[in-house]
């Protein structure tokens, strides 16, 4: 696929139509549609005896991408389809998995997902590699997905597969709890995902009759979601040591291979404090974008043949 020189050279402009950060984010997840995009889904296991569900765009390729979505995303997701049809269409192979009870089927086991979950993207990624025998492998994370993604290849450091080639990761909450506490001034993000989120619980709770959903009714943010669910449940303490020990900003400065990560400034869900770290000038494996505008995992295009700008950034970081 024929990428266009002319429009990779520029920095991101919204489109008109989409003035502000609100806008930028809704429009593509409400309203985006991508077609032509056929998954085969293949389950695995876990060492834990749980599963995942990975959906594959296979060619024979020798280079692979895997995509992680972000929080209660799914490969379904526009954000996904998109990024996996642009590289398809490139002649990658493209690995899209869902995350423990997102693939419209509850997990086994008691855990869910979560932010620092890198134990999970392991078993997909080695799973990739002794399936075929790929001589590149590229990771793409959106959102919670980039934080996980970055958590894993610093954790990695000099350690990591020699195939694992770049990463691109976009609209990453680098602080947890800073992220949190930006969400949760905007009440309609908030409760989207709360909302989603204790479902998920109470569904659950349903099969795990030790998971007690006494007061749930009571939770009304992602920081007391994650203080009553995500951090007993995955052996934390509470809330803040789980966004401490999981945020990615405490892991980049280990990464050793090239990594792309793209924060719009006006992003409703992030914050902006992060941006400032000085870990950016320290390593020469990051880059560091922060378009002013693009909203949270927005970036979109019109007129480039179905192209957002964030597959086009991720094709030419990628492809160089």
């Amino acid at each position: 696929m024929e990428v266009n020189d002319n429009i990779i050279s520029l920095p991101y402009q919204r489109p008109p139509l989409l003035f502000t950060s609100h806008i930028e984010t809704i429009y593509p997840a409400v309203l985006r549609s991508v077609k032509g995009i056929a998954y085969t889904r293949e389950r695995i296991q876990t060492p834990d005896d749980d599963f995942l569900d990975l959906d594959w765009l296979h060619q024979q390729s020798s280079n692979l991408v895997i995509l992680s979505h972000g929080l209660e995303g799914n490969t379904q997701r526009a954000y996904i389809r998109g990024m996996a049809k642009a590289f398809y269409q490139a002649g990658y192979d493209v690995l899209a998995w869902n995350y423990r009870g997102c693939s419209g089927e509850m997990n086994r086991q008691l855990r869910f997902y979560h932010s620092g979950a890198t134990e999970d993207l392991e078993t997909v990624i080695q799973h990739a590699l002794k399936k075929n025998s790929y001589e590149k492998i590229s990771l793409i994370g959106f959102s919670l997905g980039g934080n996980l993604t970055l958590k894993y290849l610093g954790e990695k450091g000099d350690n990591l597969d020699s195939r694992i080639h770049k990463s691109v990761a976009f609209s990453v909450p680098l602080d947890l709890h800073a992220s949190c506490q930006t969400i949760s001034r905007h009440w309609i993000y908030t409760q989207r995902f709360v909302r989603s989120l204790k479902q998920k619980v109470i569904n659950k709770s349903k099969q795990n009759p030790e998971l007690k959903i006494d007061g749930i009714h009571k939770i009304k943010t992602l920081i007391d979601f994650d203080d009553a669910y995500t951090a007993p449940i995955h052996h934390f303490k509470n809330a803040i040591d789980y966004y401490q020990k999981c945020s990615s900003i405490h892991f980049v400065e280990n990464i050793h291979v090239p990594t792309l990560i793209i924060n719009a400034l006006n992003d409703p869900f992030l914050d902006q404090a992060t941006y400032q770290n000085q870990v950016w000038h320290r390593s020469k494996h990051l880059n560091f974008e922060t378009p002013s505008s693009g909203g949270h995992v927005g970036f979109t295009l019109f007129n480039q043949n179905g192209l957002y700008w964030s597959e086009i950034k991720a094709l030419e970081f990628i492809n160089k």
